[in-house]
């Protein structure tokens, strides 16, 4: 059952009471005072959950994802009621895929060799106790997902959320306790502070219990992990152009892109940013842009929106995961609530080109053929190695571009988020290693490899 925003809003109202009063009392489950303590309480709970066997872990994530779809639309008003940012039907849809898609203990497998000379089995164990940064702009979606993977590896986590999205994502660290609970498992699988800060956060990487840190953000935050001097999964920036080439389907491409783009305001990491497109074909996919709700700005508007955008050479925060409607309407300009995306056509050396914006902007940048395309779309992927989309029929054209951008995500003839499982195939994660190179975390990425052999026996052949 789907329910409207007002009934939506004022169920957020009601938890988030809820919540002060419990966090005031000390008996919200997973929520601690001072990091020390979630940390504590995290490695007791690791324990008792490293003595369940595999189906018990699968239970007690087969639970969490019950509350995900649960929980689904409250989370995602929560979201966007606290962050202002995104909007409520695409975190809805976020949520789903999280529950539905994101691996579980399938994802924990073992490797055997037998022979003449006994049995050798390489074995994924937990790392213990995980401590895991995550961002604001998808608070809830992280930590559910990064629960499910952590926890299907046996290890407990410890959350360091956003400041800006605090009370949405331990709201989601609260539904992974009960989850935990309710299907036999420990309490505190899951924990993290009523009000994080840097300094919380730093402890948590500095704190010998915790062996390694995720790290979902921007690229400070990453740069902060990979310097703790513990191991570091991070999932940084990126600011994915999207190709178009005179072989594509213009039609459907302009409509991907433009889906791909405004999918919850452009908030997903892996969005198309900019478009890189051949000359011939530009004005023919413009067109279609404009006929799947994109608004062309002038110069002037366009110069307005540098000011309001980058203030100063810095990204304005107000301005980011909002609509392309309301980013308008900031620079006086009204427009239909039809308009999806704002368009306009740049060098790219462009600043609203050349900076990851995670708002409904996109700039177009013409190239000659697919050397000149090649060349400036890499040059804008600013060798994040992150994501890049390509609309392309020659084979030859998607290969060479697929090599020369070396991403962890690379999506063809297809909208962005199906590189998340959303209209594609494969599973489901909100951290996109990509810096450190393990690409598209699940719950393997969380375990460490043991070798565990028996000589001479063993083998039965």
């Amino acid at each position: 059952m789907i329910v409207n925003e007002k009934e939506i809003q004022a169920i957020i109202k009601e938890v988030i009471l809820k919540m002060h009063k419990e966090t005031e009392s000390n008996k919200e489950p997973g929520i601690f005072p001072e990091m020390n303590q979630a940390i504590e309480a995290a490695v007791k709970a690791q324990k008792v959950l490293q003595r369940l066997t595999m189906d018990g872990r699968e239970k007690i994530i087969q639970s969490i994802r019950k509350k995900i779809r649960e929980n689904a639309e409250l989370l995602a008003g929560m979201g966007v009621e606290e962050t202002g940012m995104g909007n409520i039907p695409h975190k809805i849809l976020k949520h789903q895929l999280v529950a539905e898609k994101t691996p579980g203990t399938e994802d924990i497998v073992t490797t055997a060799w037998s022979g003449d000379r006994g049995l050798t089995l390489i074995e994924m164990g937990p790392f213990g106790v995980i401590g895991a940064i995550t961002p604001c702009t998808n608070p809830s979606e992280t930590v559910l997902c990064n629960s499910i993977g952590m926890i299907a590896g046996g290890n407990t986590v410890v959350f360091n959320p956003h400041p800006a999205a605090v009370k949405t994502s331990n709201y989601a660290v609260r539904l992974v306790n009960e989850a935990s609970m309710e299907a036999g498992g420990p309490e505190n699988i899951a924990v993290t502070v009523a009000n994080p800060t840097l300094e919380t956060g730093n402890i948590m990487m500095k704190h010998k219990a915790i062996p390694l840190i995720a790290a979902t953000g921007g690229p400070g935050v990453v740069t902060a992990v990979l310097s703790s001097g513990k191991r570091g999964i991070g999932a940084g920036a990126g600011n994915p152009p999207v190709l178009v080439d005179d072989t594509a389907d213009i039609k459907k491409a302009a409509r991907d892109i433009v889906n791909g783009c405004t999918f919850d305001n452009n908030l997903p990491c892996i969005a198309e940013k900019e478009v890189v497109a051949f000359s011939s074909i530009t004005d023919e996919l413009i067109h279609n842009m404009l006929e799947n709700g994109c608004h062309m700005i002038s110069k002037n508007q366009e110069e307005e929106l540098i000011k309001l955008v980058l203030p100063g050479g810095k990204l304005n925060r107000k301005c980011v995961g909002r609509s392309a409607k309301a980013i308008l309407s900031m620079i006086g300009a009204e427009v239909p609530d039809t308009v999806r995306c704002i368009i306009f056509e740049g060098e790219k050396e462009h600043p609203l080109i050349a900076e990851e914006l995670m708002m409904p902007i996109l700039g177009i940048v013409r190239a000659k053929d697919i050397e000149d395309a090649i060349e400036k779309a890499v040059w804008l992927e600013h060798g994040n190695r992150h994501s890049a989309h390509m609309h392309s029929k020659n084979v030859d054209h998607l290969t060479r571009f697929g090599k020369a951008i070396d991403t962890a995500i690379f999506v063809k003839n297809g909208p962005s988020y199906s590189a998340l499982g959303f209209g594609g195939e494969g599973y489901c994660t909100f951290t996109i290693a990509s810096r450190t190179g393990e690409g598209l975390t699940s719950a393997s990425t969380f375990t460490k490899r043991r070798r565990c052999v028996m000589s001479d026996s063993l083998c039965v052949r």
